[in-house]
């Protein structure tokens, strides 16, 4: 059986060309896809629900936990200048990994490393609210990922799987993003997919989520198994994704349909 969302998305794809992708003078937040009532909620703190996980994290930064008893202002004091620009910089490289990690892992690492505190689960209240109040502090900042030169052998593995088609759908992530952006899928604008706010609020969501949280969406969307969450694949994916977008202003935490 085929299912609607199926059959437009093969009608969206059917005569693409191979991807290529978007020349950086065209590159576009998905804030420009949206209606004005959504932009206005974004830019009004008072109206972006995004604000209560940063409220949320302002009050677990300062709260001290694990067996270490340390707070994470212990040691970073005040994250408008602590934190300022640093999630414009992630994923990045850990040398204890040998890879990139994201901001939700390195959080979880000084968890783990400086407070003894056990790692919180992806998705958690908890995580996404200490990211989103870390991700805040470089709103308005130019995204800088992918400037390690340790990091391009990653970049190259996430763009391979940017541009692989998969699942019973057999699309990649480019046949979308970077072949019909402009165009509309289900009623909904195909945006060209820039991670420039998050942790963001979708509206679809009723709640914050991460950009790993939207890749697996997408990912089951085509009707391919999902890699869970923290795996290699996806922070590649992260990394790719925001080393695309260099240069573009960061947003977090945005807001979206």
């Amino acid at each position: 059986m085929r299912f609607p969302g199926a059959i437009a998305v093969a009608l969206l794809v059917a005569n693409a060309a191979l991807a290529a992708e978007i020349p950086q003078a065209e590159r576009r937040s998905g804030y420009s896809f949206m209606k004005p009532e959504t932009r206005a909620m974004q830019d009004e703190d008072t109206a972006n629900p995004g604000m209560l996980w940063v409220l949320d994290g302002e009050a677990l930064w300062k709260r001290k936990t694990g067996a270490a008893n340390k707070a994470c202002a212990d040691c970073h004091d005040n994250t408008r200048t602590s934190m300022k620009g640093v999630a414009a910089r992630y994923p990045a490289f850990d040398k204890a990994a040998g890879r990139p990690i994201d901001l939700e892992q390195r959080i979880n690492s000084c968890r783990g490393n400086h407070q003894q505190a056990t790692p919180l689960p992806f998705e958690s209240r908890e995580l996404l609210a200490l990211t989103a109040l870390v991700a805040r502090q470089s709103q308005g900042a130019a995204i800088e990922t992918g400037n390690d030169p340790q990091l391009a052998p990653f970049i190259a593995k996430g763009r391979e799987l940017y541009m692989q088609r998969q699942g019973q759908l057999n699309l990649a992530c480019a046949n979308c993003h970077d072949d019909n952006w402009d165009k509309r899928l289900a009623g909904s604008a195909i945006t060209q997919g820039h991670p420039t706010g998050y942790p963001l609020y979708r509206l679809e969501w009723q709640s914050l989520g991460s950009l790993q949280r939207r890749l697996r969406a997408c990912i089951t969307g085509i009707r391919a198994q999902a890699y869970d969450y923290g795996a290699p694949e996806l922070v590649e994916l992260e990394l790719y994704l925001m080393s695309r977008a260099r240069g573009m202003a960061m947003e977090a935490p945005a807001v979206r349909p």
